[in-house]
């Protein structure tokens, strides 16, 4: 068959498979070693007749370099390729070959003028040791960074559960529960916390006039509005409908009530069009100030409609 070329008149490359580069070059290498030291003792010394092997520290000596060796194929078949898994496994390799030397001792005899058998089974160990360590150093960071990771993807799932479908806001549950870190934190640093609630007033009737979609497009601008209007350490939630919390930390009530005041104005002034003939509708919001005591988050929240509940008749009794 015709080999297929490309448009250079060259063979398609085609990478080296993982399995080879990863795994049998490891393990080739590792084979390798172990055949050239066997090869040095077997030219360097004589084979031990079969009645001076000692049996015991062949089966001690070779069921380490054994179990070694079976750790290094789960390393490899566990772990994708990188400097983490290259350095385990070459430091794993340094104490097999140890071992593996160690054991070939025990069948050949090495002359006493030979120094370099020793080098051999004894100086892998602490160079084995060296990497291996830095390797599990690598690894303990590595599953840091992970667990780091996870971490943030498991929250922003769930706080991403949380967010209101309609605006890009935290809904009632998501409110609930950075009230409740707010008041913990705000009880931790002996500082005030205040709540600020926008509602915005007759908003059935935009609905009823202009359509739900008109309502939700004036959402959507309030949203930004707000949000545009608050500080970078603010917090705003849509607590239900047209009703909206701000989570105003470090906040005594004078500053809050101002906060408050700024946000009624920006929706008042809020020159909003519909989309489409372009009719001008005019809003206005009800604001309530709620200062955090001694007491739950549920309670506060609950505290929250209250405020805003009286001060909404407030506004249609002094009218």
């Amino acid at each position: 068959m015709q080999q297929i070329v490309n448009h250079r008149g060259r063979a398609p490359h085609h990478p080296m498979h993982p399995f080879f580069t990863h795994r049998t070059l490891t393990l080739a290498g590792l084979a390798l070693a172990a055949i050239a030291g066997l090869y040095l003792y077997l030219l360097a010394g004589d084979v031990k007749p079969w009645a001076e092997i000692d049996w015991m520290d062949v089966f001690a000596e070779g069921g380490t370099a054994l179990f070694a060796l079976l750790w290094l194929m789960l390393l490899l078949t566990s772990r994708p390729s990188g400097r983490v898994t290259h350095l385990l496994a070459v430091g794993l390799c340094c104490f097999i070959f140890s071992w593996w030397m160690d054991m070939l001792d025990e069948f050949i005899v090495i002359p006493s003028t030979v120094f370099w058998d020793n080098w051999l089974e004894n100086l892998p160990i602490p160079i084995g040791l060296l990497i291996l360590s830095c390797g599990i150093y690598q690894w303990h960071r590595e599953e840091l960074a992970i667990r780091l990771q996870m971490t943030k993807r498991e929250r922003v799932f769930r706080e991403h559960r949380l967010f209101d479908k309609l605006i890009p806001l935290g809904g009632a549950g998501y409110l609930r529960e950075q009230v409740k870190m707010a008041v913990r934190e705000s009880g931790r640093q002996q500082q005030p916390l205040a709540l600020v609630a926008i509602d915005i007033d007759d908003f059935h009737q935009i609905n009823r006039h202009h359509g739900p979609q008109e309502g939700d497009n004036v959402l959507q601008s309030v949203t930004q509005l707000l949000l545009l209007n608050l500080r970078g350490q603010d917090l705003l939630c849509r607590l239900a409908g047209d009703r909206f919390v701000a989570v105003l930390p470090n906040t005594g009530e004078a500053a809050a009530r101002q906060i408050a005041d700024e946000l009624r104005s920006a929706v008042a002034s809020l020159a909003y069009k519909t989309t489409g003939q372009g009719e001008r509708i005019h809003l206005s919001a009800s604001t309530a100030v709620t200062m955090a005591l001694d007491e739950d988050s549920e309670t506060l929240i609950a505290r929250v409609n209250l405020d805003l509940v009286h001060a909404k008749q407030n506004i249609t009794a002094s009218s």
